[in-house]
């Protein structure tokens, strides 16, 4: 692959502390660490980060671990303990960025708040992600990524019409909280270029969630417009739909203007292309049910294949609704390097989602597996002049592991 080729990331030099545990925290910071960010990743001692633990395990350890935290280095730390907490400040008098994600005032018992971390270092960037933020009324509740994406709306647009709003199958709002987390990284590093100064990064899952409802909002503020679940289709856009065929279904997006008049001709019906009142989404969002009754008779006559060769022909966008086996054998998924393969510290072969985005010089790049608990404790200690023997003193003492 080519970015073999590249030895310079586009991180690189970039000193991260991640706190926390699961999935928003820890996916901001794996993001980092994909480009080059040295990350030190603090956890239990004993248990480590309970996404360890979830899902589907390998040897006692989840293979989503081997996304999760590749690239970091792994301390194990009992946060609990004063001395485990001095750590982390000299830590963080030393690093660029720190990532949290416990609930608001948890780093504060722990003498480890912004106002602490920031007067140490003035220069840090701290993340925090919390369920609601670092403010108001419901700062103190504790929030998950799921009951973030109801309230933030996703969950009443999802499902069917009349039925128990569905969730979608993975945690979106832990993702897309750390994404926003990412970007505010990203701009609080650019400022401190001109200022010198870090500054706190406040993201709640609920507000990254509310800030993709896209039109949600403003149509309710201006026409009281409450917009409910529509199952596979997207309101007001039409047509766009996922349509039955022969031995499946397929996703067709047919919905700009000369795009809908290529599909109209490709079902044969060319009367529907040529009507006037079709002719923009306005007329065809107050005719959706016959556009798609019309469409859905053409594709139920064909297989899948069919539908998407004849599709692909006219340059009309539409796709098969992949499974991860789907995924796995698909040739574009390969030639993007989005299959990537690491090879398992007992030998194994596994494959892991490949590095997004792409950066033409400085790709992101597989540089080391996930670690075992507490791996890189010696060495992250050593480097901040912790004798081996305080290391091992504070090792028998339970306060680091």
């Amino acid at each position: 692959m080519a970015h073999a080729l590249f030895n310079v990331s586009a991180l690189s030099g970039l000193k991260v502390v991640e706190l926390g545990q699961l999935i928003a925290g820890p996916f901001a910071a794996k993001t980092l660490a994909d480009f080059g960010a040295d990350v030190i990743k603090i956890e239990p001692p004993g248990t480590g980060d309970p996404l360890r633990q979830w899902r589907l395990t390998k040897d006692g350890t989840s293979v989503w671990w081997q996304v999760q935290s590749r690239n970091k280095r792994s301390l194990a730390l009992d946060l609990r303990q004063p001395e485990a907490q001095a750590i982390v400040r000299q830590l963080a008098t030393e690093a660029d960025v720190l990532i949290e994600n416990f609930r608001p005032g948890a780093m504060e018992a722990w003498g480890l708040g912004s106002d602490v971390l920031l007067e140490l270092n003035p220069g840090l960037i701290m993340l925090r992600i919390s369920g609601y933020g670092q403010t108001g009324p419901y700062k103190d509740k504790p929030g998950f990524g799921v009951v973030a994406e109801a309230m933030g709306g996703l969950r009443h647009l999802s499902g069917e019409p009349g039925r128990l709003p569905v969730r979608v199958g993975v945690s979106m709002g832990d993702t897309l909280a750390s994404l926003h987390g990412v970007i505010g990284i990203l701009m609080a590093l650019y400022e401190k270029q001109k200022s010198g100064l870090g500054q706190v990064i406040d993201v709640a899952l609920y507000e990254a969630v509310f800030n993709c409802m896209e039109s949600l909002l403003p149509e309710f503020s201006e026409f009281g417009a409450v917009r409910g679940p529509a199952g596979s289709a997207l309101p007001g856009i039409a047509p766009t739909n996922a349509y039955l065929c022969k031995d499946g279904c397929a996703l067709i997006a047919g919905n700009g203007d000369s795009i809908f008049k290529r599909l109209m001709t490709t079902i044969g019906r060319e009367d529907l292309g040529a009507d006037p009142s079709l002719g923009s989404n306005a007329g065809r969002v107050k005719r959706v049910e016959e556009l798609d009754a019309a469409i859905g008779a053409w594709t139920a006559r064909l297989s899948v294949v069919e539908v998407l060769e004849a599709l692909d022909a006219a340059a009309v966008p539409a796709g098969r609704i992949y499974t991860v086996r789907d995924i796995a054998n698909d040739p574009h998924y390969l030639a993007r390097g989005m299959l990537a393969e690491v090879q398992m510290n007992d030998g194994t072969r596994l494959k892991v989602p490949g590095m997004v985005p792409k950066l033409s010089r400085t790709p992101g790049t597989h540089r080391r597996n996930a670690p075992h608990l507490g791996q890189d404790t010696d060495a992250v200690l050593t480097e901040l002049g912790i004798s081996s023997e305080q290391i091992q003193a504070m090792r028998q003492r339970g306060i680091v592991a």
